[in-house]
Parts: structure tokens; C-alpha cells; sequence
């Protein structure tokens, strides 16, 4: 991967997505480096990978958080451009992937414009003019932002989340259950 001067990691389960996702970015001049999760990413930069940019799934196979993976490529370079991915959004975990280095967190279906898109706004410090929502978020929606958020703090662990969340971890499996993560 090294000598192009757009290098991205593409840290991804979903082989099909990543494929065609590193597909679009090769197209547009990237030299594209897809790893399954956080494992590979470990063997990749101990071995020497560089990036100028990476992209990275929320929620990887086995329950993996990708919160892991954005400290990792953080700490391995501060200067490094990092999009979340997520199917779906959550405050909390928006929070904690800015926190942890990412410079954008972009719910699915994202394109490669609109990863583009964020990779050029990570200068930018952020814009004042966003159009502020009117809606109100419901019920439900908090409930699984809170849920989320308990998950994440429990490095995605079931049992000891429900702990947190002070209900039976089989209740908190059939609420995750209805909303499927990917």
C-alpha cells in the first residue's frame, strides 16, 4: 500500500459492502487495505501499515466494537482520517467515536461522496449553519440510545450491560434482537 499518496483502511465485516466500498474508493485513487476487525487491524499496523484515511464499521462480527479499532488507528497515528460507519445511530456512540479520534460518524446507507464528503470537512472544525431538527426524539429511541449506550461502556459484553441496565440479559437480547445491528 505504501507510494500512493491516498492510502485508506477499510475495516469492515460485511465482505460484500467492503468490497464494493473499496471497489469505488480504488476507482477514485485510493489504495485500499479492507481487515475484517479489530485483530487484523493490530497485525496490520504492527506490521508496518500506514494510512492517510480509514473508514470503519460500528458494530464488526462477534459483537466487536469498532469504538476499539478508532482508538487503535488513533493512537497509532493522531493525523490519520477517521469515518465511522453505523446502521444504526446512536448519540452515545457518536460521542465516544469523536472522543476516541474520529473525525465523522455517518449512519448507513453512506456512499463513498458522502465518506468523501466527511474526509473534507475534517479540517473544517465543524459548521455552525447545520440545520438544527425539529423532531423530538421518542421513547423508543431513547430507550436504545441508553441501551447503546451501556453497551458500548460494557465493551459490547450482554451479560454485564444488562447488569448495568438492571434487567435480565435475555430481555436485553430479544430488545437487541428487534433491532438487528449491522
Amino acid at each position: 500500500m505504501m507510494g500512493n499518496a491516498r492510502r485508506l483502511l477499510l475495516i469492515e465485516d460485511d465482505a460484500a459492502f467492503a468490497r464494493t466500498l473499496a471497489r469505488s474508493f480504488e476507482r477514485r485513487g485510493y489504495a485500499v487495505h479492507v481487515l475484517p476487525g479489530l485483530e487484523a487491524l493490530q497485525t496490520a499496523l504492527d506490521a508496518g501499515e500506514s494510512a492517510t484515511h480509514a473508514v470503519v464499521d460500528l458494530k464488526l462480527a462477534g459483537g466487536a466494537s469498532g469504538l476499539a479499532c478508532v482508538k487503535a488507528l488513533h493512537e497509532h497515528d493522531p493525523d490519520l482520517l477517521i469515518v465511522v460507519l453505523t446502521g444504526y445511530a446512536s448519540i452515545a456512540t457518536a460521542v465516544e467515536a469523536i472522543k476516541l479520534g474520529a473525525c465523522h460518524y455517518l449512519a448507513k446507507p453512506s456512499n463513498t461522496d458522502d465518506i468523501e464528503a466527511a474526509f473534507a470537512r475534517a479540517g473544517s472544525g465543524g459548521d455552525a449553519e447545520v440545520e438544527l431538527t425539529q423532531r423530538q426524539s421518542s421513547i423508543k429511541t431513547l430507550e436504545w440510545e441508553h441501551i447503546h449506550e451501556a453497551l458500548a461502556a460494557a465493551d459490547f459484553n450482554i451479560s454485564e450491560a444488562a447488569r448495568q441496565l438492571g434487567m435480565h440479559r435475555r430481555t436485553l437480547a430479544r430488545k437487541l434482537e428487534k433491532r438487528r445491528v449491522k
